[in-house]
């Protein structure tokens, strides 16, 4: 029986946790998987829920931190060490950046026969400082090297860890997209509506605008406030926006609504133009009563939020950024580019005025996104690939 290692940064809610968890417990039968992970930090939620309600058992790596920390990630490498000579894996799937430095190192060290790592993002433009970017990508370089293969989770990826970065050659990286269970995001749409829109006394003739995610400065939620005051601006005063999700720069949005004019709360009974709500674990409860989703990234992977929304049926005004070109049916969304906020708030504007017609578009995008990213598709698309390098590999 072929074993795997699976690592991933850390169990905080986000779409990795969902993919790793259905890779380790709908693998063919043939795989033995573990799966290991640092915790959730400070500001987020732990997502060990998701493996543990599919039977799963995963081991938490407390030595993982997100931050570079030289001790704490040098005990997070010896730790993983002592996991590979104990469990003695075929195959050492990373996903992530620390992850899949760590990881990649210690399956190097210990000469494990097959090293896949997943790229569910990447550092290398918006994050860091010329030099720190450099370093990421010198180190990317080297590991993509010692990788006996790289996935790729759409084909805007691939393109730029394989033309714009060089990091890998296109031979080694295979593209993969994410797959989820989308099946509660089709179901009891009107009863979650319905209490959605009680619990924050929203009006029938009222927009709700959210937008999903970490707090961070990467997600530029800034963004997403001047477009509420650009709104406002321009007379459409028929709508409350949702922040959904917590971190790091949850002070920074705060100043911004103040500084937009914009009243704010974290009560779901006041009555303000930005409701924030922490993270919502149920999120297809929020996605049914909300009517239009944002993203203002800088840079993504293949931002799940965009996905669910689809699978919700719902419309989308976001940045294009990474792969979300791969993800949105041009149907059900509309684009800007980064430096472009004029366009962004556009095209929110855009989306308020003519709400009603958007909802033709309710169908396409949810038959789109099952169909595209369903879990069961991502297990067999992985599973040809483990095949294949097992092959080339002899066992």
């Amino acid at each position: 029986m072929p074993k795997i290692l699976r690592i991933i940064n850390r169990f905080n809610i986000g779409g990795i946790t969902y993919n790793v968890s259905y890779l380790s417990k709908y693998l063919d039968s043939s795989y033995e998987t573990l799966l290991v992970g640092g915790p959730e930090e400070e500001g987020e939620d732990s997502s060990l829920y998701i493996p543990e309600s599919l039977g799963l058992k995963p081991k938490v790596l407390h030595q993982f931190q997100r931050e570079i920390n030289l001790i704490a990630d040098y005990k997070a490498y010896k730790e993983i060490k002592k996991i590979i000579r104990e469990f003695k894996p075929d195959i050492i799937h990373t996903h992530a950046s620390k992850a899949g430095a760590i990881g990649r190192l210690a399956a190097i060290r210990c000469k494990v026969p097959i090293i896949v790592h997943t790229f569910h993002g990447h550092v290398f433009h918006s994050y860091f400082g010329k030099f720190k970017t450099t370093f990421y990508k010198f180190v990317e370089r080297y590991l993509a090297k010692k990788s006996t293969a790289i996935v790729a989770i759409s084909n805007k990826q691939k393109l730029e860890l394989t033309e714009t970065f060089k990091i890998a050659q296109k031979e080694k990286v295979h593209v993969i997209p994410l797959g989820f269970d989308l099946t509660k995001f089709t179901i009891n749409k009107e009863q979650n509506r319905s209490e959605f829109r009680k619990k924050y006394n929203l009006k029938d003739n009222q927009l709700a605008i959210g937008i999903i995610g970490r707090l961070a400065p990467i997600k530029n939620h800034e963004l997403f406030i001047e477009a509420l005051h650009f709104l406002k601006n321009n007379g459409i005063n028929n709508f409350k926006a949702f922040i959904i999700g917590d971190g790091e720069t949850k002070k920074n949005i705060v100043e911004k609504c103040r500084a937009m004019n914009l009243s704010w709360s974290d009560n779901h009974e006041d009555d303000t133009d930005v409701i924030f709500t922490s993270w919502i674990t149920n999120v297809e409860w929020a996605l049914h009563g909300l009517d239009i989703i944002s993203l203002t990234s800088l840079n993504e992977g293949t931002p799940v939020s965009i996905i669910e929304a689809q699978a919700a049926g719902k419309f989308v005004v976001a940045t294009n950024v990474g792969g979300i070109e791969d993800v949105l049916n041009p149907q059900c969304g509309l684009l800007s580019k980064i430096n472009d906020s004029h366009s962004y708030f556009e095209n929110l504007k855009t989306c308020c005025l003519n709400f009603q017609q958007l909802n033709s578009f309710e169908v396409v995008g949810q038959n789109w996104a099952v169909k595209k990213f369903s879990y069961k598709r991502l297990v067999d698309d992985m599973q040809n690939l483990y095949s294949t390098l097992r092959k080339n590999h002899n066992f």
